[in-house]
């Protein structure tokens, strides 16, 4: 688990400095650095996708997944999650913003790709943290980007990221026969594309319900078993 509480520490400490960066902005610029930072994550959105290798994968996901996400209604339980944490450490929301966008945003960034699952496995299998350290020099360097335009729901990703990735850890000896170099590109393919979809949101292009989408990304390990 050490990797994954460094990388955890790393994320919120990023965005500590990212929110006392935050304070010193022109709204202007706040809202050109949001603006790139959507282009960046269509970016790496597209570049990710790309590893998939069986579009059917991808497209039984997303539609199961979303089916799924909708029923549950996992937008609406994290909304209201962070309606209350503005409630408890604001009073009321004063920034474009919200929490709860930023944590949507910042824990799909930070959890979704090859180095998150490739490096929880070998810090639960072997006990080698190196690629959940270099993953956390990079999550560092984007939470204090993020937080400086999205605010404090950024630091609250840090629990995300230790869950996710800690029960990857965790479980890493049950789950690292299912999880082949197919099924993490497949995976990382179907969060990319959600990981399209949030740069879209974040452009303000669309307004989609991409925390509805995140069961997608799982259910590449069952159809890679049936479709192979």
């Amino acid at each position: 688990m050490l990797g994954t509480i460094v990388n955890t520490a790393a994320v919120i400490i990023g965005s500590i400095i990212g929110i006392l960066l935050k304070k010193g902005l022109p709204e202007r610029l706040a809202d050109t650095l949001m603006k790139v930072l959507g282009l960046c994550t269509l970016f790496l959105g597209v570049s990710g996708s790309l590893k998939g290798e069986n579009s059917m994968i991808l497209i039984i996901s997303m539609v199961v997944g979303a089916l799924i996400g909708e029923g549950i209604d996992l937008e609406d339980k994290i909304n209201r999650l962070g309606k209350w944490i503005e409630m408890r450490f604001q009073g009321r929301s004063t920034t474009k913003t919200s929490i709860a966008e930023g944590f949507v945003s910042a824990s799909l960034l930070f959890c979704v790709g090859a180095m998150t699952i490739v490096g929880s496995l070998q810090s639960g299998l072997l006990g080698n943290h190196e690629m959940l350290f270099n993953k956390s020099m990079l999550d560092f360097v984007a939470a204090i980007i993020f937080a400086s335009t999205m605010g404090i729901g950024v630091a609250f990703a840090g629990a995300f990221v230790f869950v996710y990735q800690g029960a990857i850890t965790l479980l890493a000896r049950w789950v690292s026969p299912f999880l082949t170099d197919t099924v993490i590109n497949e995976m990382t393919c179907v969060g990319s594309v959600i990981i399209i979809g949030l740069a879209l949101n974040m452009l303000g292009i669309a307004k989609l319900r991409v925390m509805n989408y995140l069961p997608a990304i799982f259910l590449p390990v069952l159809l890679c078993i049936f479709l192979s």
